[in-house]
C-alpha cells in the first residue's frame, strides 16, 4: 500500500459522500430530498434532469445526460435508497460520516452513496474537457425491496429514449472489480389457511401453522438438494442456487388450533436456472400432499401464495464491449461473478449491456458501521478519470 496521502480522495468527493448520507433515504421513506438536491446540483453546471415519480411523487427516479444529445453514451447507475438501521449497534450516528483513520462509517457509504457522489465531485472535470460521447446518470429509489424504482424509470423513460446509452455500469460495491454476472432473485409470500377449533380437539382442525411448517420443511429439503446436487458454478459464492424463508408468523394464542400462518420466502438462482420451476415444485407438493388432508376438514381451507419480487440474474458475456470498457477503465484483467443482485439484470434485459463496477466492498453492505475506505474511493476516482479520458476531448 501506498502512502496515506496518495489514498487520500478529493475533498469533493469527501463532501458529497458526506451530504448524501445525511439524507436518511432508508427504502420506507421519501427519497425526493436527495433527489433534488442532485437535480439542483447538476443544474448548477447546465446539466438537465428528468424525474419519473412514483404513484405517490414522495419518492422519484433521476436521469440525466451530459454531452451531446441524439448519441448513444455510456451510462452510471446507482440507487439511492438504504437498508433501515434499526435494530442495529451503530457506534455512531448512522446518519452523520464519521471517520475512523482510513473508514468512512455512515449508512450508505459502501451501498452505495459513494459511486454516487464520486461521479457529482469529477462531473466537472467532464465537463471543462468537453464530452465527445454522451454521459448519462440514473439514479433510482426502492432497489433494496426489489428493485422497484429502476423499473419505472426504464419503463417511462429510458424505453421512449431515440439513442439508447450503449453500456451501463452499476456502481454496487465490488471493490471496483468487474462483475459480468450475478444471480437472479424471486421472492413470494405464502398465506396458509386452517380451521380454528379449540386445541383440546385439534385432530377436527387445520393448524395452518403447521401446514406451513411442512411448506417451509419442504423448501428446506430443497436448498439442501442444490446444496448436494448443484448444479453449481464455482465463480459464485455460494457456488449453487439457493432457497430461504426469512419471516414467519401465525396463530392467536396457544389454546386455539391456527386458522392462518404467513410466511415470506426467496430463491437466489444461478443465471439461466428457473426459478418458476421451483416454485412449481412447491404448489405441486402443497397441492397433492397437502391439500387432500387439510379438506377433508375444511373446503375453505388452503394455500395463496403471493410473488413480492422479481429480478432477473446478469450473465454478460466477458467479451461484450461493456465488459472490455469496465476492465480497461478498472484496470483489471479479469472478471468475476457475485451472488447479490442488482439493477443490472433489469438494464440488460431492457436490451442495453450492463456490468456491475463500484467502491466497497459488499461485506459492509447492510451491516452496523457500515464503511468503505478512502482507498476504495481513490480508486474509484481513478476509475472515472479514466473514463473522462475516453470520452472526452483530448
Amino acid at each position: 500500500m501506498t502512502g496515506a496521502a496518495a489514498l487520500e480522495p478529493g475533498n469533493e468527493s469527501l463532501t458529497l459522500i458526506e451530504k448524501l448520507v445525511g439524507f436518511d433515504t432508508t427504502s420506507h421513506k421519501p427519497n425526493l430530498e436527495l433527489i433534488e438536491f442532485v437535480r439542483d446540483y447538476l443544474s448548477d453546471l447546465s446539466v438537465d434532469s428528468v424525474l419519473v415519480e412514483d404513484e405517490t411523487r414522495n419518492k422519484a427516479n433521476l436521469f440525466a445526460t451530459a454531452g451531446p444529445e441524439g448519441e448513444a453514451g455510456i451510462l452510471l447507475s446507482g440507487h439511492t435508497d438504504v437498508v433501515t438501521v434499526k435494530g442495529q449497534d451503530w457506534h455512531s450516528d448512522p446518519f452523520r460520516v464519521t471517520r475512523r483513520e482510513d473508514r468512512l462509517h455512515g449508512r450508505g457509504t459502501a451501498d452505495m452513496k459513494s459511486f454516487i457522489a464520486v461521479i457529482l465531485a469529477l462531473l466537472p472535470e467532464f465537463l471543462k474537457r468537453g464530452l465527445k460521447t454522451p454521459l448519462h446518470l440514473a439514479l433510482s429509489y426502492d432497489e433494496e425491496i426489489g428493485c422497484v424504482g429502476v423499473r419505472r424509470l426504464l419503463d417511462h423513460h429510458i424505453s421512449g429514449l431515440e439513442v439508447k446509452p450503449m453500456a451501463c455500469i452499476v456502481g454496487e460495491p465490488t471493490e471496483m472489480k468487474v462483475v459480468t454476472s450475478h444471480k437472479g432473485k424471486r421472492s413470494w409470500r405464502c398465506h396458509a389457511r386452517g380451521h380454528e377449533c379449540h386445541s383440546a380437539l385439534a385432530p377436527s382442525g387445520v393448524n395452518a401453522v403447521e401446514v406451513a411448517a411442512e411448506l417451509v420443511t419442504h423448501l428446506r429439503r430443497t436448498s439442501r438438494r442444490f446444496q448436494d446436487e448443484g448444479p453449481f458454478d464455482p465463480a459464485f459464492d455460494p457456488p449453487h442456487t439457493t432457497v430461504h424463508t426469512g419471516t414467519i408468523a401465525g396463530g392467536t394464542v396457544l389454546n386455539i388450533v391456527p386458522r392462518d400462518c404467513t410466511f415470506d420466502y426467496e430463491i437466489r438462482h444461478l443465471p439461466g436456472e428457473d426459478a418458476g420451476a421451483i416454485q412449481a415444485e412447491l404448489e405441486a407438493f402443497a397441492g397433492d400432499c397437502l391439500l387432500p388432508t387439510m379438506h377433508a376438514v375444511d373446503q375453505e381451507a388452503g394455500f395463496r401464495f403471493e410473488e413480492t419480487s422479481d429480478f432477473p440474474g446478469l450473465n454478460t458475456p466477458t467479451d461484450a464491449a461493456v465488459t472490455e470498457i469496465a476492465k480497461t477503465l478498472s484496470g483489471a484483467n479479469a472478471t468475476s461473478k457475485a451472488s447479490f443482485g442488482t439493477e443490472a439484470g433489469l438494464f440488460s434485459r431492457a436490451g442495453i449491456p450492463a456490468v456491475v463496477c463500484g467502491p466497497g466492498s459488499i461485506q459492509q453492505a447492510h451491516r452496523p458501521n457500515e464503511f468503505i475506505t478512502l482507498e476504495q474511493v481513490s480508486l474509484c476516482e481513478a476509475f472515472m478519470r479514466r473514463l473522462a479520458d475516453r470520452i472526452c476531448q483530448p
